[in-house]
């Protein structure tokens, strides 16, 4: 088998980068793992009401697996086997049969592997939870502790407040694959269609190396620029899977934004100043860690959050949550790019008026 990435060597290179946390007792840490998880099964409930999504029963669905709560090491871990498994065979049939040199082999994937392993051991000290979709059917639920612990303390949050609204959000992620059974798939067809969209010559290739390193330098001297390293692996039919995947990613997360906070304060009595001081938070970086965040194309992450819980926030404002969950419905129903900023031209295609 074609060896595109030594995934081994970049589990073991995101454990050496990825630090500790903050420090707890044995029994502080038990108690952190024993409340995620019961807040899991808490939040659960209030997801499927505020949603509309979801079994009656409130669970997670029959043979679904429980949350993981795992350490930095064991995140970046989960995500690299995830890719690996994702990856392997879509790389195998971009290349069409072409074998790579014995040095791009052996080399190459070592390089790889360690640039994997960098990439994921820095998320892995910034990431609260999520739900990862590419280990297998239907997914996992992952809560990282040490992160939990480390914001709830840094912003002086109640810990229980705090632990309630993460979880909110990354369940109404796993509600959100779980409830829509094409989702998963549908994604996972858009990363295959971006990797078969990957071949190109070697003068185009230069081209969008070219290309990509005047966005990169523009990323680092625009505050407002939206390029990220994204930028070097986008063909124009690429970009067209990139646009579909943006669309879907920020409804994603606008979602669950909307929902973490609409369960509200009967449930999450902090949630107003929580939401606040969280926000404020994201914004606070020093220099070097704004690039950083820039060049792996986490600040567009953060933009999804925010434009993606405005569109939702207009939709269900103007046809309620039933309305707004015609979403769901089908890929055509799926918000497009341009209309994640324009939510009324969602309502013209998808509900035939403009309210």
């Amino acid at each position: 088998m074609t060896q595109f990435v030594d995934w081994d060597l970049a589990i073991s290179t995101a454990g050496t980068i990825s630090k500790a946390g903050p420090r707890v007792s044995f029994d502080e840490a038990a108690e952190v793992v024993g409340d995620l998880r019961q807040l899991t099964d808490e939040a659960a409930s209030h997801v499927i009401a505020t949603s509309g999504l979801g079994s009656a029963a409130g669970a997670a669905p029959a043979g679904h697996p429980p949350v993981r709560v795992v350490d930095r090491a064991d995140w970046a871990a989960a995500n690299l086997r995830g890719l690996r498994d994702v990856m392997t065979p879509l790389m195998e049939r971009a290349l069409a049969g072409r074998v790579p040199g014995a040095f791009a082999q052996q080399v190459g994937s070592r390089l790889t592997g360690v640039q994997a392993g960098t990439v994921l051991g820095y998320l892995s000290g910034k990431v609260l939870g999520q739900y990862e979709v590419f280990s297998g059917e239907p997914g996992n639920l992952l809560l990282v502790a040490p992160n939990i612990v480390e914001v709830e303390r840094k912003l002086g949050a109640p810990p229980r407040d705090f632990r309630l609204w993460v979880c909110l959000h990354e369940v109404t992620h796993r509600t959100q694959f779980t409830a829509v059974p094409w989702l998963r798939q549908y994604f996972l067809d858009q990363v295959g269609e971006f990797v078969d969209a990957s071949r190109a010559d070697t003068e185009q290739l230069a081209d969008r190396l070219r290309h990509a390193m005047e966005s990169l330098a523009d990323a680092v001297r625009s505050p407002d620029s939206r390029s990220s390293v994204l930028d070097l692996v986008q063909t124009p039919a690429q970009r067209e899977v990139v646009d579909r995947l943006t669309a879907l990613m920020t409804l994603l997360e606008g979602h669950a934004d909307y929902i973490m906070d609409a369960v509200g304060p009967q449930v999450v009595p902090s949630v107003e100043e929580i939401r606040s001081k969280f926000n404020r938070r994201r914004e606070t970086t020093n220099p070097v860690e704004r690039v950083i965040r820039k060049l792996l194309g986490i600040d567009a992450k953060m933009r999804q959050y925010a434009e993606g819980n405005k569109f939702v926030t207009a939709l269900v404002d103007r046809v309620g949550m039933d309305g707004f969950n015609q979403v769901w419905e089908s890929a055509e129903t799926l918000p497009r790019l341009a209309e994640i900023t324009d939510p009324d031209a969602w309502l013209r295609r998808v509900h035939g008026t403009e309210i």
